[in-house]
C-alpha cells in the first residue's frame, strides 16, 4: 500500500519559511530524502523502529547518523538521565562528579586517552584537536583525509567553503586514504609546515598494507600530531575505537555521535603532555559539563564494555553484507551496486550507468525502500537493537527493488513514473 507523506509535507512548507533547508542538518533533509516521495519528520522511536509524523512505521538504518548505537529509547541509558534529572539540575556552578566518571571511562576503554575534555558535538572536538595540535608543534598547516565538520579550519577546504576566509582555507591540505604518498607529498610541498594530520581511521575502505601505522611514522618524522577522528568508529568498531581495532595508537583522538546513544556529547582526548595545552589554548564551553548527557554516557560506555556491544553487532553486519552481496550477484545487478565498509556501518554504493546518475538512481531507490518501511541514506547503521530478522526484512526489500530498478535501466524507464524531486549532489565528503 502507498503511503502518505501529507503531514510531512505541510509541516515541511511550514518550517521552510523560518528554518533554513527545513532542518538543522545537511543529511537530515531534503538533499538526502526526496522531496514529495519520502518522510521528511520523524516524532518518535523504539528498539531499531521509527515512526514518521503521518503515522508510518521503519526500521531504522540511520539511527540519527549513527548517534544511535544501542537503540532508540533503550531503557538502561534513559533511566540513567531520568534519574539524573530527577536528583535536581542539569548544568551546575562548579564540576559535577559525573565529568570525573565519564573520563575515566573513556581513558579505561581508548588506548590513547590519558586526558578528556568535553565538548557537544563533532565540530566541538576536532576543532579543539586542531587548535591543541597546532598549539604544540607550533605549525599552522593541517593535513584531513576524511569528513570532520563545520568548522572553517576543515569546511573552507571543501566546495562548501562560502564564508570562510581564503587565507584559513590555504592552511588545510588533503590527502587519500590508503595513499601514503599522498600525504608524503603534503609535507614537501608546504615546506613541512603541516602541524596536525587528522584522519577517519576508516570510512568505506579498510586500510590497506599498515597505511595507519605509516601515516603514523611519517607524522613523527615531520614532527605533527596524529589525530584519529574517532567521531564515527569510536565505540562502534571496538570497545575502544578503530584504534585498538587496527592497532594504531594516534596522539590525540575525538569522539561523538554514539558516545552517549543520541544525547548531544562529544570529546577529544589523548597524550597528558598534549592535552594540558587546553590550559593555554581556551576551549571552554558552559554545556561541556551539562549532566545530562554525561549521565547518557556513562550508562552508554558501561553497556558497551559489559555486554560486548561492539562485538555482537559486528557480526550481525557481518551477516548482512554477505547476503547482501550475494543478492547482487543474484538479481544481476553489479554494474549499478557494490558493498564497502566495516559492518557496522556499511555502505550500498550507487554507480552511474550509462544513462542514470548515481543520483537518480538513488532516489528511486529512497523512494521504494521508504514505502517498504526502510530507512537508510545508503548506508546501514547498525544498533545494538538490530536483529536477524530486521536484516532479513531489509534484504527481503532490497530483493524486491533491485529487480525494479534493474529493469528501468536495462529500459530506459527508470524515472518514469517518478513524482518526487530528484537528489542533486551537495559536496563529497569522504
Amino acid at each position: 500500500m502507498k503511503r502518505s507523506y501529507n503531514k510531512s509535507n505541510e509541516y515541511f512548507d511550514r518550517a521552510e519559511k523560518i528554518i533554513p533547508l527545513a532542518s538543522q542538518t545537511f543529511s537530515k533533509s531534503v538533499t538526502q530524502y526526496p522531496k514529495g516521495v519520502s518522510p521528511l519528520f520523524l516524532e518518535k522511536g523504539k528498539g531499531a523502529r521509527v515512526w514518521d509524523v503521518d503515522g508510518n512505521e521503519y526500521i531504522d538504518f540511520v539511527n540519527a547518523l549513527l548517534c544511535v548505537n544501542l537503540g532508540y529509547g533503550y531503557e538502561e541509558v534513559d533511566n540513567a538521565v531520568i534519574r539524573k534529572i530527577r536528583e535536581g539540575g542539569v548544568s551546575f556552578s562548579l564540576p559535577h562528579l559525573l565529568e570525573y566518571e565519564v573520563a575515566e571511562k573513556i581513558v579505561d576503554l581508548v588506548p590513547c586517552a590519558e586526558k578528556v575534555r568535553f565538548g557537544k558535538n563533532g565540530s566541538d572536538a576536532t576543532s579543539a584537536a586542531i587548535r591543541l595540535g597546532r598549539a604544540f608543534t607550533k605549525k599552522d598547516g593541517v593535513a584531513v583525509c576524511g569528513y570532520h565538520g563545520w568548522q572553517d579550519w576543515y569546511i573552507g577546504s571543501t566546495s562548501k567553503n562560502e564564508g570562510v576566509p581564503s587565507c584559513v582555507s590555504k592552511l588545510t591540505h588533503k590527502f587519500e586514504y590508503n595513499n601514503i604518498e599522498s600525504l608524503e607529498e603534503l609535507f614537501e610541498n608546504t615546506e613541512n609546515d603541516i602541524g596536525v594530520v587528522i584522519l577517519e581511521p576508516m570510512n568505506v575502505f579498510f586500510p590497506k598494507d599498515n597505511f595507519l601505522e605509516k601515516v603514523k611514522e611519517v607524522t613523527r618524522k615531520y614532527g605533527a600530531i596524529l589525530v584519529f577522528d574517532e567521531t564515527i568508529t569510536g565505540f562502534r568498531f571496538a570497545k575502544g575505537g578503530a584504534q585498538q581495532l587496527f592497532d594504531v595508537t594516534p596522539d590525540l583522538a575525538t569522539f561523538g555521535k554514539g558516545l552517549a546513544n543520541g544525547y548531544p556529547l562529544s570529546a577529544v582526548c589523548g597524550k597528558a603532555e598534549i592535552m594540558d595545552k587546553m590550559e593555554d589554548i581556551f576551549f571552554s564551553g558552559t554545556f561541556g559539563g551539562e549532566t545530562v548527557s554525561l549521565a547518557a554516557a556513562k550508562a552508554t560506555l558501561e553497556v558497551i564494555d559489559r555486554e560486548n556491544v561492539t562485538d555482537k553487532v559486528t557480526k550481525l553486519g557481518e551477516l548482512l553484507m554477505s547476503e547482501l552481496r550475494k543478492l547482487i550477484q543474484l538479481k544481476s545487478v553489479g554494474d549499478i551496486f557494490d558493498v564497502g565498509g566495516h559492518p557496522v556501518w556499511s555502505f550500498l554504493m550507487i554507480k552511474d550507468t550509462e544513462k542514470y546518475s548515481s543520483y537518480d538512481i538513488k532516489s528511486i531507490l529512497m523512494k521504494e525502500i521508504l514505502e517498504r518501511g526502510i530507512i537508510s541514506i545508503g548506508t546501514h547503521n547498525l544498533s545494538y537493537s538490530h536483529d536477524q530478522s530486521h536484516i532479513k526484512t531489509l534484504l527481503d526489500v532490497y530483493s524486491e527493488v533491485f529487480d525494479l530498478i534493474r529493469v528501468g535501466v536495462n529500459n530506459s524507464s527508470l524515472l518514469d513514473n517518478f513524482n518526487g524531486d530528484v537528489l542533486k549532489p551537495l559536496f563529497k565528503v569522504r
